[in-house]
């Protein structure tokens, strides 16, 4: 039986909701669904609020753009039943002017009614002219069988310009596996929903002003809501009303009122019960699988109840493992939502399932998760046995962080009882900013332990080393490590952590031959590539090579290894802590100011608990993007608070650093009182390093430039002896920059002195490393007495080759208020920044060219060839990008080059 269709619906369901000017345009996504041009369904589904509807709305606008006729339809919870389900579908398709004279099946049961609706919206999409894009928002409200089955009629008959859009919280009841088979679907899944960085400060800018939230914020904000853009929503809604709680941002997103609210009230309220206590018991676990929540929860039907977690899409994401094990976890701030539930709910279970949970681990030699519960559970005594029956093989810096953290609660003379667990403790201290400790508790273990355990006593030496490396003594580490260089430990964590520390030891002494043979006679096997203390061992590498000044290669190897680090071990990792201080070092350099920005972002670590060189090169970076990006007064208040932060850490080479940072700003700022008292202190540590080796033979080295820096406009002879100490040091280690450097200021000084030979030799060799390293910032941060001096040896044609180039290059990427005339110049008042690039030559014939000279006449006025003039016209068109004589002409009057 077939009756008119009659029922009335509200007419919003049939627009998308309107984009603001706010939104962000999820360009990524959108490229994706080009493919459905080609395809039959495009399948959009995650979690509430990761933005489903919004991306529709997108694709909607696009597919409008290119000329297709488009239906929406938002369906609801009034939706469920097959009869409701297709009383709004055919009215969305009427309001699009499709199936007009289309009829309502009353019959559920009725297969020839579901044939006939199919093939009357078959033959309309087949009538149109263009395709038709069917687009349905929250399809998982549609429950009926029979709806599903419509649709899969739809799908399976539709002509090739007809395209179903289908956005749900779960995947729907179709036959997907066949349409992926005939790459006839296009999906996006919850794990391509989130925003990434970029798409978050979109986001943040476009709501709360560009600006208004630093990148360290920024970041936190993107590592709180992992991108979920509702989450970040919120919390921009949250700054907007109470800015003041910037400060407290991580308590202030996931204790939201307003968070909590949306999470019971969208993704919690629909489930059942049983369902949502299930999902707070295994919200206390980082991660999950099928056999863990059976051990602890007791539930035979665990693996329904995962099943049907991961289709309702809660907030859940799959964990990559190299195990058989199906691994999953939540979304942080799902998680602590979900656990703090539990916890009002039930605190004694929070406790038992921790102390279940650490058994499971250990009886599956997952160890740093069983420690970690059973510390958890406050079940000291089942995780100190897990630790001492630890086969070494196990060891990784994961494990030896909760296990640190469970020693320091035993009793110290526990530890002296069991030699193993005191070993353990020496080791992971050693491996953190604590050499005091360290050295307390090896002191202990070398009178106690040592004979009666030989396996342990080979080991003594890393330990040792590790204490020299946070004491910043390079030259002890080799003297203990070098007679054990070719030895093949069994523990491969203590191996690679032999390579590691020996690596770091040789690039700090300039031994950058001996670092890389390392890895030639210790290779690290495919298989353990993304081991973490093999990853620190990797990181070494790029360290040397920034150390050594090639700054092109360290971005190169460091970029593709702190994207391994963050995906085997962690964005917090030790590795990743060391590739990221590295990268950003190397892209500040490299001018790509953001992207040190951002590197650096939100890795707290690195200023305050990191070993001394990723604390220095971190610090350095951060002084240098707040000078350039907040100024010299936020550059300056940051350095005091980090000199006082490496005081107290004992830091002297970091406290060296900040203090020559702190000189050049206070000179920029032409603040020379306040320079003369931090040059004052400098020199004091300086004096009392004189005689060091290794890395804190930096330290004299620093104060000889900083001395050069102060005394270069009073004092010029003076200031070239303090920075011929600085080069000697940059020669006898080999450190690239540094040299770099020296030449540079020594050229500027040589400049200021008319002693232009002397100039040129000095520039000629900064120039030449600059462009074979891909050294940018230590030259343009040297600000307008810099760019004058490339500008008059370039129009003075000083420069030839590639140096010349490279020079130019460097030029242009300076302020333009950083690039005047050069004095003497008859160029008039201002002048481009590209005007250099021309030689004195070319300025010649572009001057004789503006009087309207042939060719001919200029050769003959300037006593050169024919050939030569065309020579140099040729050069002046493609420096200029001009393609006559008469544009070369206008641009040269334009900036003022000739008259």
């Amino acid at each position: 039986m077939i009756t008119p269709f009659t029922k009335h619906l509200v007419s919003t369901r049939f627009s998308p909701p309107r984009i603001g000017a706010r939104h962000v345009a999820r360009a990524n996504l959108l490229a994706h669904l080009q493919r459905m041009q080609q395809c039959q369904l495009a399948l959009v589904t995650g979690s509430a609020g990761y933005g489903k509807t919004t991306l529709l709305a997108q694709w909607r606008q696009a597919c409008l753009k290119a000329g297709a006729e488009v239906v929406w339809l938002s369906l609801t919870t009034d939706d469920k039943g097959y009869i409701d389900f297709c009383t709004a579908l055919f009215a969305a398709l009427r309001r699009g002017g499709i199936c007009a004279e289309m009829d309502l099946p009353l019959e559920e049961a009725s297969a020839a009614a579901m044939d006939a609706s199919i093939a009357a919206i078959v033959d309309a999409a087949v009538d149109l002219p263009k395709d038709l894009v069917l687009l349905i928002d929250d399809y998982h409200h549609v429950e009926a069988p029979l709806a599903h089955k419509f649709m899969q009629k739809l799908l399976d008959h539709g002509p090739g310009n007809l395209h179903l859009v289908i956005a749900s919280r779960v995947a729907p009841p179709l036959s997907l596996s066949r349409l992926r088979m005939m790459d006839q679907i296009v999906e996006v899944d919850s794990a391509m929903l989130p925003f990434d960085l970029a798409e978050t400060r979109t986001f943040v800018d476009e709501n709360l002003g560009a600006g208004k939230l630093n990148a360290d914020d920024l970041a936190m904000i993107h590592e709180l809501t992992s991108g979920w853009p509702s989450c970040i929503q919120l919390t921009v809604i949250m700054l907007k009303n109470r800015p003041e709680m910037r400060a407290a941002l991580r308590d202030l997103v996931w204790r939201s009122s307003d968070l909590q609210t949306y999470l019971s009230e969208e993704v919690i309220a629909h489930l059942p019960a049983s369902l949502t206590e299930f999902a707070e018991t295994l919200s206390v676990f980082r991660r999950f699988c099928a056999p863990l929540a059976q051990f602890v929860t007791g539930n035979d039907d665990t693996a329904e109840l995962l099943k049907r977690m991961e289709d309702e899409n809660l907030l859940i994401i799959r964990v990559d493992s190299d195990d058989r094990l199906s691994w999953l976890r939540f979304h942080p701030l799902f998680g602590e939502f979900l656990t703090t539930r539990l916890a009002r709910r039930d605190p004694a279970a929070v406790r038992e399932l921790h102390r279940r949970a650490s058994r499971w681990f250990a009886d599956h030699s997952l160890l740093a998760e069983s420690v970690r519960h059973a510390s958890a559970g406050e079940d000291v005594e089942f995780a100190a046995s897990v630790i001492e029956r630890a086969a070494p093989a196990t060891w990784n810096l994961e494990y030896l962080s909760p296990t640190l953290h469970l020693l320091e609660h035993l009793p110290e003379e526990t530890l002296l009882k069991h030699p193993r667990l005191l070993f353990i403790a020496c080791l992971a201290v050693a491996l953190t900013t604590r050499p005091t400790k360290a050295k307390t508790w090896l002191a202990q273990l070398q009178a106690s332990a040592l004979p009666d355990h030989p396996e342990i006593a080979r080991s003594v030496p890393l330990i040792q080393a590790a204490i020299a490396f946070q004491d910043d003594d390079t030259q002890q580490m080799i003297d203990l490590l070098e007679p054990h260089r070719d030895a093949a430990l069994e523990n491969p964590f203590l191996q690679y952590m032999l390579v590691a520390e020996l690596s770091a030891a040789y690039s700090a002494a300039g031994r950058y031959a001996d670092a890389k043979r390392l890895f030639e006679t210790h290779p690290i096997p495919p298989a353990d590539e993304d081991n973490d203390m093999a990853l620190v061992a990797q990181a070494t590498r790029a360290t040397a090579l920034l150390l050594e000044g090639n700054v092109r290669e360290a971005e190169r190897v460091g970029s593709a290894l702190l994207a391994r680090s963050v995906q085997a071990v962690g964005r917090h990792s030790i590795s990743a802590n060391i590739c990221a201080c590295v990268l950003a070092d190397a892209y500040y350099e490299l001018d790509r100011i953001d992207d040190a920005r951002e590197t650096i972002a939100n890795r707290r670590g690195l200023l305050q608990s990191s070993g001394p060189d990723v604390t220095i090169r971190t610090s350095r970076c951060r002084v240098r993007l707040d000078m350039l990006q907040e100024g010299a007064d936020v550059a300056l208040a940051f350095v005091q608070r980090q000199i006082a932060h490496l005081r107290s850490m004992r830091q002297m080479r970091g406290v060296a650093h900040m203090l020559a940072e702190q000189v050049r700003v206070l000179l920029v700022k032409d603040d020379r009182l306040r320079a003369r008292e931090a040059l004052a202190s400098l020199e004091e540590i300086a004096f009392a390093h004189s005689a060091e080796h290794g890395l804190k033979a930096e330290i004299p080295a620093l104060a000889a430039l900083a001395k050069a820096r102060v005394l270069r406009d009073d004092y010029p002879d003076e200031a070239l002896r303090a920075l011929q100490i600085a080069r000697g040091h940059a020669e006898v280690f080999g450190r690239g920059r540094f040299a770099a450097l020296t030449d540079l200021l020594s050229a500027l000084i040589h400049a200021e002195q008319k002693q232009d030979e002397a100039a040129q030799a000095c520039l000629i060799r900064a120039l030449d490393a600059a462009q074979r390293f891909g050294i940018v910032r230590t030259i343009i941060d040297e600000g307008a007495p810099a760019a004058r001096l490339l500008a008059s040896m370039l129009r003075d044609g000083k420069l030839h080759g590639a140096t010349m180039q490279y020079a130019a290059t460097l030029l242009d990427k300076f302020p333009d208020a950083a690039v005047p005339n050069a004095a003497g110049s008859r160029r008039g008042a201002a002048a481009s920044k590209l005007q250099p690039v021309l030689t004195q030559r070319e300025v010649e014939v572009l001057t004789l060219v503006a009087q309207a000279m042939s060719n001919k006449r200029i050769a003959l006025s300037l006593n050169i060839t024919l050939e030569t003039v065309k020579w140099n016209l040729r050069n002046i068109f493609a420096k200029l990008g001009v393609s006559s004589r008469y544009d070369a002409m206008v641009w040269a009057r334009k900036h003022n080059l000739i008259d």
